[in-house]
Parts: structure tokens; sequence; C-alpha cells
């Protein structure tokens, strides 16, 4: 069975401290800037009273030019919580950004020659300085954009090309004053040229940046090397007769390569369609084509460079109904402090990550919505990894989407660290990157939706993790990961457990159409059961990556297993005492995925139930539990046909082709090898991804296997006293 840890709280639970409640709480109808005024004037008069206060913020938008900082000072006790709501009816608006009214048609001469002629009558200019705006922040590596332009609730566009889509670098000239990279020797260009070395260059297809004036605040942002990493790189100069372009330092942490993806930003002579901006940072000035004629108040721009609002050591204070948007930070940090929760609120229009928690404990973010967020929605982060203590953090039901739209990797709905929390109930869509990344120990997610995410990546997860045999604990259950599909190298997988990825159990979840929907890669000790794979191709991978590619993990190359196992003393208690495993794992061969478990699962509608990599590198029959699974997949499993080579065996092509042998679900090797799996054309039943269910077709048959049938009706976002409705599943 599952392991469910001892801080799990029933769904229903609402505020934290609500139960203790035994007294009315004082109410105060104030508006936002004399809130905590008026709090403090209460503790002035002596104790809180019993009930604790709720602060209610009067209707309105309100406009901060510094964090709103709560401190210690500020907090309330288990019997006297405090709460920051809306009033009842009432939008309360927390901003960080300016309006913009004084629009005007463009008349400079230089400015009009370089626009495009059919935009010249419909851009507008607005002077910034004349604003009181004199910071524009600046492009980030990989980081905040700085200043954004919003028209009618809307984040508007920098003036690109393309308009749509990418273009390809051409080449990476390997000429110049200066290598800056040596590239990766182990990955070759077409041309025997190590992957991302570089001189500072890159070259391109056409003719288009030929028309455009010199321009230093011209950017390129791309994925430069790898699908799943992408930077904005500021474009020093461009040689139209070389078709060449000279990126200013500090140059992308990878280099660059070609026939990569990546596009231009702010190019005056690219401001062609409504909803373009251009910012001129040495004239201060914005040009914007705007998607509509302008009203009172339509246009507004981020110029708060910090979170909104702060609570360091707050204890028992909730935040309930704000709306949070147009900083160029955050929407809430948390720092240390405990039982602080976070509810009903709409984070949307951010230039960071839109609400932080950093250490403290029981912190709850609980129906809340995120989306059209330049980066990532939650990072939560608590627990004492060097104790194993947990944090008991919970986000809960919030419904998180249109994430990470600036920076495209390396962004998440819900970014997991430390010990012992809770995700559970959140919905999860339509992103370029990740849908979760988990770092460290005990963790549980459960109940999730994560579907359309990693769109724009490879060798990508819905969920990913990876790289510490430490990392132990955690219980991925009763999730549904549905339509996933990536492109670039691997496409997507839904739950990745990613180089040495260990201790993991991965129960009752629903994969559909989930691309590669669990990936184990050499990793040891992992139990994939009582999960249902309907179309995806393949259900499950399982790699000895330790023994091939990745050898350098272990051969004295790349110390970072076995330093960050050393660094937790992962053979010694609390790690030794609470994994057993790992008392002796760096003596048992910690390159082959030992003990790995794959049992009563449910598989049908793909090309095929499994794919093994490096299968000739260890023994795979004696190495990996596979039993007791019902499949209807053409294939039961892909794997390396044969050793081929001397110099690499796990890596193979045979007359030309991909190099697998397919054993296909009657085939009598695959019966005598797999022993205890029931194989069948029949699809065990039918599915319905709308409405999330599942009809058996035989019940019998999943009663042989051991398949309980997982609580379906619980996936997913949930009626409660701040979330009155759901929208519909898509």
């Amino acid at each position: 069975m599952p392991f469910t840890p001892r801080f799990l709280l029933p769904f229903a639970t609402t505020f934290l401290l609500a139960p203790a409640l035994v007294a009315a709480p004082v109410t105060l109808k104030v508006p936002l800037t004399e809130a905590r005024a008026a709090v403090a004037a209460v503790k002035a008069r002596g104790p809180l009273p019993e009930g604790g206060v709720i602060v209610e913020i009067a209707a309105g938008t309100y406009v901060l030019s510094a964090p709103l900082a709560l401190t210690a000072a500020d907090g309330g006790t288990t019997t006297a919580p405090i709460v920051w709501r809306a009033a009842p009816g009432a939008q309360v608006i927390v901003s960080g950004g300016r309006t913009l009214a004084d629009w005007q048609p463009v008349t400079d001469p230089a400015i009009l020659a370089r626009l495009p002629a059919a935009s010249r009558a419909q851009v507008l200019t607005a002077d910034l300085r004349a604003a009181g705006i004199t910071d524009f922040g600046k492009f980030e590596q990989r980081g905040s954009p700085g200043l954004e332009l919003f028209c009618n609730g809307r984040r508007q566009q920098l003036a690109r090309y393309p308009n749509e889509g990418w273009l390809l670098t051409a080449g990476v000239p390997q000429t110049g004053a200066k290598r800056f990279n040596e590239g990766l020797e182990r990955e070759k260009r077409y041309d025997g040229v190590p992957v991302g070395r570089h001189y500072g260059r890159i070259t391109y297809d056409g003719d288009r940046p030929a028309s455009w004036a010199p321009d230093d605040e011209i950017y390129a942002q791309g994925y430069w090397v790898w699908d799943w990493n992408d930077s904005f790189q500021r474009i020093q100069s461009i040689d139209p007769a070389r078709r060449e372009i000279t990126f200013a330092e500090p140059h992308h942490g990878y280099g660059y390569a070609p026939r990569q993806r990546f596009r231009y930003l702010n190019v005056l002579e690219e401001l062609d369609q409504p909803g373009e901006w251009y910012l001129d940072r040495k004239a201060g000035r914005v040009y914007f084509y705007p998607p509509a004629p302008l009203v009172p108040g339509a246009v507004v721009v981020s110029v708060l460079a910090a979170p909104l609002l702060t609570l360091t050591d707050v204890a028992y204070v909730s935040l309930e109904g704000f709306i949070f948007e147009h900083s160029r930070g955050s929407g809430v940090v948390i720092t240390g402090g405990a039982d602080n929760q976070v509810a009903g609120c709409i984070f949307r229009e951010l230039g960071g990550e839109a609400l932080v928690i950093t250490g403290g404990a029981r912190h709850r973010v609980v129906s809340c919505d995120f989306h059209d967020l330049a980066l990532g929605a939650i990072r939560v982060a608590g627990g004492d990894r060097a104790t194993l203590t947990p944090s008991h953090h919970e986000i809960i039901n919030n419904h998180i989407h249109d994430y990470s739209q600036w920076l495209r990797t390396g962004q998440y709905g819900v970014l997991l660290d430390g010990v012992g929390q809770r995700v559970a109930h959140n919905r999860i869509h339509d992103a370029p990157f990740e849908g979760m990344y988990q770092r460290g120990n005990d963790h549980l997610l459960e109940f999730n939706e994560v579907y359309r995410v990693c769109t724009e990546t490879g060798d990508a997860g819905a969920i990913h993790t990876g790289r510490d045999f430490t990392w132990q604990g955690n219980v991925i259950r009763y999730n549904y990961w549905h339509d996933l599909q990536g492109p670039g190298l691997h496409g997507v997988t839904a739950v990745y457990l990613d180089d040495f990825s260990s201790g993991y159990e991965i129960y009752g979840n629903v994969f559909y159409r989930a691309g590669r929907a669990v990936e184990l890669g050499g990793g040891r000790d992992n139990t994939v059961a009582n999960n249902l794979f309907v179309e995806c191709n393949p259900a499950v991978h399982l790699d000895a990556r330790g023994l091939g590619w990745a050898r350098n993990y272990f051969n004295g190359e790349f110390t970072w297993l076995a330093d960050r196992f050393r660094e937790m003393k992962g053979d010694q208690p609390p790690y030794a005492t609470r994994y057993p495993r790992l008392k002796t794992l760096l003596q048992d061969e910690p390159a082959v995925p030992k003990g790995n478990v794959v049992r009563n699962n449910v598989s049908w509608g793909a090309g095929r139930w499994c794919d093994v990599y490096d299968f000739y590198a260890f023994d795979f029959a004696h190495t990996i539990t596979m039993r007791d699974n019902l499949v209807a997949d053409a294939g039961f499993m892909r794997r390396r046909a044969r050793p081929e080579t001397a110099m690499d065996p796990y890596y193979l092509n045979i007359d030309g082709k991909e190099g697998y042998a397919l054993l296909p679900t009657d085939n009598a090797d695959t019966r005598g090898e797999f022993p205890g799996n029931e194989l069948t054309a029949q699809p065990p039943g039918t599915f319905d991804p709308v409405a999330l269910s599942f009809t058996p077709r035989d019940p019998a048959a999943l009663k042989r296997i051991g398949f309980v049938p997982p609580p379906l009706g619980q996936m997913g976002l949930q009626l409660d006293s701040w979330r009155t409705t759901i929208p519909a599943r898509n």
C-alpha cells in the first residue's frame, strides 16, 4: 500500500485555526493602506481578543511603491488569528503598476522611417520619464523581464520577429579572438565540433535583419543548445553581409549550436501588429500598437521591482480574496513564520514567481488562481533535510495555467523543495515547460490534474526530479496526467524520475495520452503500482544509464551523486533509519537499477507497454520486478537488440535501423522471461477522459492482477468556500 505521511489532513480543512476559534473575532473595516496600523492599534490596547481579528479591506486598486511588509509584530496566535480579506463583494487589487495615460501619435521622422509603413498611423508613443518612471529594469538572461506593458488586462508582446514561432540558427562560426565555451565532448555536431563550442557568434538564414537600423537594445531569445534551457542574449552587432550576429557577454551557459530555435525581440522595425510594443531605454519612451482604441486606464506598465506583499517571521495570518498584479517581482513572499494561509486570491500579470514560501511551518496556499505569469506560479521550500523534519506546507486546490510566458524553461506551476509537503487537488495546464519540479523528501503529491505542459520543450516531464539518491520517501498518487506531447529531443514524460531518482512510489495514477508516461532513469527502489495507462507510448520506460552513457557519475569523473549522498550522510541516521536501503547503497553497485517494482498496472491502446534501454548492461529479469500487469498494447517491450561494438555496447545501430527489437504481446519468450503478466489483445475497459471514468470490461481480470480502481472523482479541483465553481475539464 502507498505510504501516507503523518501530516495528511482531510481536504475539507479550511483555515488551519478555524476550529480553535471560541469567540467572535473583532472586525475592522479599513482601506489596505490603513490595515496594518489598525491591527497594531488593537494590539496596543492589550492582548488580542479571543477569536482574533478580521480586517476587511475596502474595494479599490491599491498601487504600491514599496512592498507591504508584515513582520512578527503583525502576527496572531493560535486562538487569535488575524485574517486580512476583501470586504464582501469587493474587488481588492494590489498592484505594482503605473497607468500610462498621455499617448501621442509618432511624429519623429527618424522613428517613422523605421516603423513598418502599415503601422505608422497606428503606433502611439508615451514618455516614461514624464510619467515619473525612470527605472526600466533590464532583460536578465534567465529572470524577470523588467518593465512590462499591459493593455485591457492582458500582457502585450514586445515587437518581435517572427511574430509566431521560431527561427533556426544557421551555424556557429568556429573562428574568432576568443573561444568562450569548449562545448560538450560527448555530444558532437554533424561536423565533429563539440556541441556548445563558440566564439560569441551565430549565423542566420535570410536577409530580414538587413532592414533594421543599428540598435543595441535588440535581444534574441533562444533554446540555444538544449530544448530544456532558453535564455535572452543582447545582440551587440549584426553583420548583414555575413549574416552573422555577435552577442554581448555574458553568453549562454551552454553555448550555441546550429539548428536551434531562436527569435528577435524589441525590434522597432518589427512593430507590425496590434498588441506589440517597443521600449527605447535611452529616450525613455515606449511605442505601442494598441489592439483597440485606448480608453482611460487601459494601459499599465509594471514598476515595482519587488514583491507586493511580504510576510517575514509572521504567524497565524490569513490573506483572502485579493488580486495581486503588475509587479516586476512576486505577488506574495512568505519567509519563516508558521501557520499562515493564502486563500481565494488571484495572482496574474506578474514579472517574478507569483508566490514564494521559504522556511517556516504549516503554511497553506488554497483555492487560488495563478495565470498570465512571466515566470513560475508557486515555489515552496521548507523543512530540515539534515534531520528530515517536515515543514507540513500545503498547496491545495489551486488553478495554475499560462505561466512561464516570458522565460520558457526552468519555471513551474509548483516547485517543491525540502521535507514533508503536500500538493493536492491542483489543476496545472498550458505552459511551455514543466508542471512541477520536486526536490527533497517525504512529499505527497496527490489528486492533481496536469495537462498540456512541456508544449515547447523536449526531454522534460510534467513532474520532474533527479540527481540525488537521498531524495527518498516521496509519493505520487491518484493524479490525472493527460494530453502531453512535447517537441524536441525525447519529447515529454508525465512522471520523469530522471538521473537516478530513487525511493519513489507512483501509485493509483491515471495516464491518458501522456507521452512517455513513467520514466525510471537509472534509479533504484521505485515502485510503479496500480496505475491506469491509456494510449501512452510507452507506458513505462526503464534504463540502466549508469552502466551506459551516464557511467561518468560512477567512474570518478562526475561526483555529484556521491557528493550529495555524503553531504546528507545518507548511510547514517536519520537517513539510514528512515530509508534502510541507503545504508549500503554506495557499496551495492549503485549504477545498477536494483529494487524497482512494476506491478498491478493496467495498460492499453499504445504501441508498446515498456521500453528498456541499456538492456544488455545488466540482468534485467533479476533486477526489475515486473509482474501482475494487464497489458493490451501492440507490443510488450522494446529493447536494444544485441551488443554491437566493444566501444559502446549499449548504443546500437543494426542494419542502419533504429536498433531495437520489439517483443509482441503474444511472444512466447516474453511470457517466459516476465511471468505473471496478463497479455491480451482485448482492451480491459473503456475510458472517458472528460468525465474521468473507467468502465472495466472484465472485472475478474483486474481482480486477478490485484488492480484497485483509483478514486477518479477526487482528482483535480474541488468545491470549497473559496472555489464555488470549477471550470469544465478541457
